[in-house]
């Protein structure tokens, strides 16, 4: 299976990164998003990803640079890509409500015209093993201010296990969420600086024992861990990355 860092930085562009976006490909189904900030559309473009290959955009918390960019998806499968096939959206409690908010509040009118693709909007329920478009999703509750549930997800499908951290602090959650998956991609916000709502590197590296991935990823990283990556042992993603799991 292959995965590619659309996006993989934070809220602020640090590093010139766009915002957080993976594209999974699959052998047997669609190909799936996970996350999809603002910036995704014009990521998508640069590394030649057809929108339309795309059944299935997971969304982890609901913030604008994991989120914020399903209002350009959603216009540019209608008006652009011509999209005909059937798409599904999952995120937390509250997402639908806050799409249709910034869609009417960035495009006004957008959510109220008739599309030639079917839309499914699934709202996925904390530790609750949903099944959908190949895939086995777990929902973990992290701790990151989202005016909604913030979510790790683990990601079952054609065999392998992926675990995305979302953004959080450290909270015992992660350990479940991420246990013995064949990729774990986990933000890392400072080196070794802790901070309300994000894992600080250091920290990370202390409990991955507890976690054992296979292989972990770090991703969302700031200046400052950016600045600093001759001192990180683990894989570190940069857009444009691709990975075989």
């Amino acid at each position: 299976m292959k995965l590619q860092f659309l996006g993989s930085g934070d809220a602020f562009g640090s590093g010139g990164r766009f915002n957080t976006c993976f594209h999974l490909t699959r052998q047997q189904h669609g190909n799936v998003l996970i996350d999809c900030g603002a910036s995704s559309m014009v990521a998508i473009r640069k590394w030649s990803v057809d929108p339309n290959v795309v059944s299935t955009v997971l969304v982890s918390h609901l913030h604008g640079d994991h989120f914020g960019g399903l209002p350009f998806f959603l216009l540019d499968a209608q008006l652009v890509s011509r999209r005909t096939a059937p798409l599904t959206l999952a995120g937390p409690p509250g997402f639908e409500a806050r799409l249709m908010t910034i869609m009417e509040a960035m495009f006004a009118g957008s959510t109220k015209v008739e599309r030639k693709f079917t839309t499914t909007i699934r709202e996925l329920a904390l530790h609750e093993r949903v099944c959908f478009d190949g895939l086995q999703v777990t929902p973990y509750e992290m701790k990151h201010y989202s005016g909604a549930p913030s979510y790790a997800l683990r990601v079952e499908t054609e065999g392998k296990v992926l675990t995305y951290s979302g953004d959080t602090e450290w909270v015992e959650e992660l350990i479940p969420a991420g246990r013995d998956a064949d990729l774990f991609i986990c933000e890392a916000y400072f080196f070794d600086k802790v901070m309300k709502y994000h894992i600080d590197y250091t920290t990370l590296t202390k409990r991955l024992g507890d976690i054992r991935p296979k292989r972990t990823i770090v991703t969302h990283m700031s200046a400052e861990l950016l600045g600093r990556q001759s001192e990180i042992a683990l894989e570190a993603a940069h857009d444009g990355l691709v990975v075989e799991f």
